[in-house]
């Protein structure tokens, strides 16, 4: 990530996205007290979530109206466009991690104010997440395979031209 310098945002950007932030936090917090809390087991599953929900957001073929103003897409990858504040949410949306934090803020006051629905797309989000590594778990054993195979090949015909 480049400094605030050599971007066309100013410091006040970045405070502003932060102060937005400690308030819907501060809100959220304020506005949850007297309800029950999330248990601790529900923890893992507002994580996995919270990667579901961010990963959505940011890379997402389907979420393109909600960066379009904000990002520019282009084949070489994307760039936050404008400048200011528009540049600073550009950056925000191009981050998993950074889009994380929000998604996780989004999704733990769902949880707390509304119970049911929270614990809906929780779940929803989570098993989202569960299948993406499960594939990505079985291309990987695909791709190992395949490597296995192709070197059991290469090797085979180096013995029958060796002998």
């Amino acid at each position: 990530m480049r400094p605030v310098g050599q971007t066309p945002t100013e410091t006040a950007d970045y405070a502003a996205l932060s102060a937005l932030y400690g308030m819907l936090l501060g809100a959220t917090a304020a506005t949850s007290r007297g309800r029950e809390p999330v248990p601790r087991g529900e923890v893992p599953v507002l994580a996995a979530a919270t990667f579901a929900l961010s990963k959505l957001i940011v890379h997402e073929k389907v979420e393109t109206w909600l960066r379009r103003p904000f990002v520019d897409e282009r084949d070489d990858g994307r760039r936050p466009k404008g400048r200011r504040l528009r540049y600073a949410v550009g950056e925000l949306l191009t981050c998993t991690r950074c889009t994380g934090a929000w998604s996780a803020l989004a999704l733990a006051a769902l949880r707390l104010h509304a119970p049911g629905t929270g614990r809906t797309v929780t779940t929803v989000l989570a098993a989202s997440a569960g299948s993406d590594m499960l594939h990505a778990g079985f291309s990987w054993l695909c791709a190992g395979a395949n490597t296995r195979r192709h070197d059991a090949e290469l090797t085979g015909r180096e013995l029958s031209s060796a002998a």
